[in-house]
């Protein structure tokens, strides 16, 4: 700055005064403008750090098993009734109103039941294409139409349908989709899906599932793994694995339901980069995520039946897109507030009414038939019975898995005959000796697979003892079972060609087939019109008590 001086002297006064003060104010600025810089810089770098995150909502189902409606929810507290597909897909609806990046899978198990068995599985197809799935697994009951009809119905849906270790026999043609991408709010999530061994080869009728072989999938997942890692930012795996379950919405109830997800947690360990796993087959519901110990997997699984929606929330790191921290829990699917969803309860009635033969009542019940699993029941007994007379055989025998769904009190249609009894493999009538009737005994108290339920038999045995030795006694009407006898047997014919372990029945010699139990049951009920309680006490179990 240059300024003239006054003559009077005391304008060098006022002029070193201005510049001081000047100097002084400049010094203020300069310190007040920085201050106000770095509070602008810290303000955008937090707001900047809290745009990194992004947050993720992973929803699942598993074993939905065409459980359409709701159901009585006698085990809780809180709400009457439970369930519905209508009613889940207003829930599935809600949440992707309020949160971002939803994403919804399923891990197999959707077929079964009477509509679904009329469609060739059609109608939960459409289902879930009307709620929005972004992927499913293959289950063991997408093959109870046989292979065919699931490959004709998984190349029309908009969704993949995976099955990343399912070939064409002798080849390595893939049956199905490996894995696949999905995008959604700049998050690219690498999904695959896999059918347990163990599923395929026990809960699938052979001849559904012949043409194809189910390999170890521990090496398919690898590869799938390697292929999508640099091209996405989360890898889920869908599986169907593990120990058969049953199909009760109450499982989470019974101890003796409940089921491991070991073979979940083996899988998780046993490939790199899985960052979460969705289960399903056993019904193993986890009320919070388990955490695989080696590889920090993520996993979780519903109780089926519609019952629950499985819920993870992600949030992740905007530059490494590793996972921070996550949510998960099994929402309740709360039918006493949720409103069915309207276009689900339209393509439902539009169904219906092109099968009005569901409809026809075809007998009576005074009371409900009741299954159960592990032990002795009305409906099994009941079974039994209409596989023995129906077919003319010394002994009938249905195993737990076959029975889906309860018998109502009153008027039976011909619905819930089909719900109780969906498969279309037919009842075969096989000859055993006393010897190899004590081994399948046998393997039945093992409870594995649970307990069969037997016509024509009077059986003690002792769940306390060894596997394999807890045959106590066996008679056939009234008389002891000898080792030399010869009976002939009326079961199931994936029991009869092994499933569910009865290896027993691999050396059985076949006598004939007839039809499939539902149609059995329903010719049962035409005759008899009034359906009274079977005799009970076939089945003692003398362990000692507690």
């Amino acid at each position: 700055m240059i300024r003239t001086p006054l003559i009077n002297g005391c304008g060098r006064f006022v002029m070193k005064f201005s510049s001081r003060k000047l100097l002084m104010f400049n010094s203020l600025s300069k310190l007040l403008l920085t201050t106000f810089i770095m509070l602008c810089i810290t303000g955008c770098a937090n707001k900047q750090d809290q745009a990194k995150d992004i947050v993720v909502t992973l929803l699942f189902t598993n074993d939905i098993e065409s459980a359409y409606e709701p159901v009585p929810a006698w085990w809780r507290d809180d709400m009457e009734h439970i369930g519905g597909i209508a009613e889940l897909t207003t829930l599935i609806k809600k949440i992707r109103r309020e949160e971002p990046n939803v994403f919804l899978f399923d891990s197999g198990d959707i077929f079964t039941g009477a509509l679904s068995r009329l469609t060739d599985g059609a109608l939960m197809f459409e289902f879930m294409i009307t709620m929005g799935y972004d992927a499913m697994a293959i289950g063991n009951h997408e093959f109870d139409y046989g292979e065919a009809i699931l490959e004709w119905q998984k190349n029309r849906v908009p969704f993949p349908v995976l099955g990343a270790n399912l070939d064409y026999k002798g080849t390595q043609h893939p049956f199905a989709q490996r894995h696949t991408i999905i995008e959604r709010g700049g998050i690219r999530i690498g999904v695959i899906g896999i059918l347990g061994q163990d599923a395929a080869s026990s809960a699938v009728a052979p001849m559904h599932i012949d043409e194809l072989d189910v390999v170890d999938p521990k090496e398919r997942v690898q590869r799938s793994v390697d292929e999508l890692r640099e091209d996405v930012d989360l890898i889920v795996l869908l599986t169907h694995q593990g120990h058969t379950a049953p199909m009760q919405t109450d499982a989470e109830i019974d101890p003796r339901l409940a089921r491991d997800i070991e073979k979940d947690i083996a899988l998780a360990g046993a490939v790199t980069a899985i960052d979460v796993l969705f289960g399903g087959h056993a019904d193993a519901g986890t009320w919070t995520p388990v955490v695989q110990p080696e590889t920090g997997t993520l996993i979780m699984q519903t109780f089926g039946q519609a019952t629950y929606l499985g819920y993870l929330q992600l949030t992740l790191d905007g530059d490494t897109k590793k996972i921070k921290t996550y949510d998960g829990k099994l929402i309740p699917v709360n039918a006493d507030v949720l409103e069915p969803d309207p276009v689900i309860e339209s393509k439902n009635a539009t169904y219906r009414a092109a099968h009005p033969e569901i409809t026809e009542v075809v007998g009576q019940t005074k009371k409900r038939f009741n299954r159960r699993y592990f032990d002795e029941a009305d409906l099994g007994n009941l079974l039994a019975d209409i596989a023995l007379e129906m077919t003319g055989a010394d002994i009938g025998l249905i195993h737990p898995g076959t029975i889906r769904k309860d018998i109502p009190q009153g008027d039976v249609e011909i619905a819930d005959i089909l719900d109780t009894n969906p498969f279309v493999d037919p009842i075969v009538v096989v000859e055993v000796t006393g010897t190899q009737l004590k081994q399948i005994m046998e393997q039945s108290f093992t409870l594995l697979r649970g307990l069969m339920q037997v016509s024509g038999l009077e059986v003690t045995y002792d769940t306390s003892r060894p596997e394999r030795s807890r045959l106590v006694s066996l008679s056939h009407n009234g008389k002891p079972v000898n080792d030399e006898e010869i009976f002939s047997v009326a079961v199931p014919e994936i029991i009869a060609r092994g499933g569910d372990h009865y290896d027993e029945f691999l050396e059985a010699r076949l006598l004939r087939k007839s039809k499939p139990l539902g149609e059995l049951t329903i010719e049962y009920f035409r005759k008899y019109g009034v359906i009274s309680m079977p005799a009970s006490g076939r089945q003692r179990d003398i362990k000692p008590s507690d």
